[in-house]
């Protein structure tokens, strides 16, 4: 039997006389994740003793929470495949995933999925959990991914994506020369018409917004720093498309795979709060190998 995912926290002063439902809002524990305890095999207890939400609360009240165990989806299997971990503690990760690995298995990659990957690296580690990826990437783009290790954490995670709280920087590589030292693309990204995988910049889409700065530029392609400021699925790939300058290798987009043999875009830098301990981290990830042969190859302006 697996470790189930548990808070505990001291009621202080302020909590005396405080309906336990009203201080585990407080707390940003969801009304769903309240449902599932009360349902699906978790409890709440206070100072040892298992109550309903409607306790009410004493100061130095010791409170623990204890989640239903998670299991992943019928379709979802682990594998032992090797993880390139950054960061971990009890609550989340943070993985370099490498180019040619699916965030979620597809029907044409069913098996090496960073999710099966995690899966087995939970059920070795007897962790009673599924797959929660914060921050995905597309198959062919490598770089730093953010995972929750519980829905709780993601749930908090997601309220901090939504306010802009995790942030990202990508390098890519982009054919031809951009002019501009810096700039900002605001286009609306909508699914193409007859495409389940491509995008487009197009009027009715979703509003979308990349931040790029040059970091060098090169004969025939430029390296460029990109930070997005929304997070729509190819939005680096269709607003470097769109500007002219598409990634070298993303043949998708226009691109060609002369120099590489896919879209040279990493995501080299990740930082967030942690939703728990409430305090900021920042994560990189140097170039991978088949970036940087390029960046060796290429005659420097």
């Amino acid at each position: 039997m697996g470790k189930n995912f548990t808070l505990e926290y001291t009621a202080g002063a302020a909590d005396q006389g405080k309906m336990l439902r009203e201080y585990l809002k407080e707390k940003e524990i969801s009304k769903s994740a309240l449902t599932d305890i009360k349902f699906k095999g978790g409890f709440i207890a206070v100072n040892g003793q298992e109550v309903n939400v409607r306790y009410i609360l004493k100061a130095s009240d010791y409170v623990r929470i204890e989640f239903p165990p998670e299991i992943p989806s019928e379709g979802l299997k682990g594998e032992e495949i090797p993880l390139e971990i950054i960061y971990e503690d009890e609550h989340l990760l943070v993985v370099n995933k490498p180019s040619g690995m699916n965030t979620i298995p597809s029907r044409e990659h069913p098996y090496g999925s960073l999710a099966s990957a995690l899966i087995g690296y939970y059920e070795r580690g007897g962790l009673s959990a599924t797959t929660h990826i914060v921050t995905r990437l597309d198959r062919d783009t490598s770089g730093l991914v953010l995972i929750a290790k519980h829905s709780h954490v993601h749930h908090l995670f997601s309220k901090q994506q939504r306010a802009g709280g995790v942030k990202r920087r990508y390098e890519a590589l982009a054919e031809g020369i951009i002019e501009m030292d810096k700039g900002t693309i605001e286009e609306p990204i909508a699914r193409k018409q007859d495409s389940i995988i491509e995008r487009e910049v197009h009027p009715d889409g979703q509003y979308a917004c990349t931040l790029f700065e040059i970091i060098k530029r090169y004969e025939d392609f430029t390296h460029v720093s990109l930070r997005l400021l929304t997070g729509r699925t190819h939005q680096i790939r269709v607003h470097m498309s769109y500007l002219g300058h598409t990634l070298l290798g993303d043949t998708l987009y226009g691109g060609v795979k002369n120099k590489i043999s896919r879209q040279a875009l990493h995501c080299c830098e990740l930082s967030f709060v942690h939703p728990l301990l409430h305090k900021e981290l920042q994560f990189n990830a140097s170039l991978p190998t088949d970036m940087n042969e390029v960046l060796e190859k290429g005659r420097s302006l």
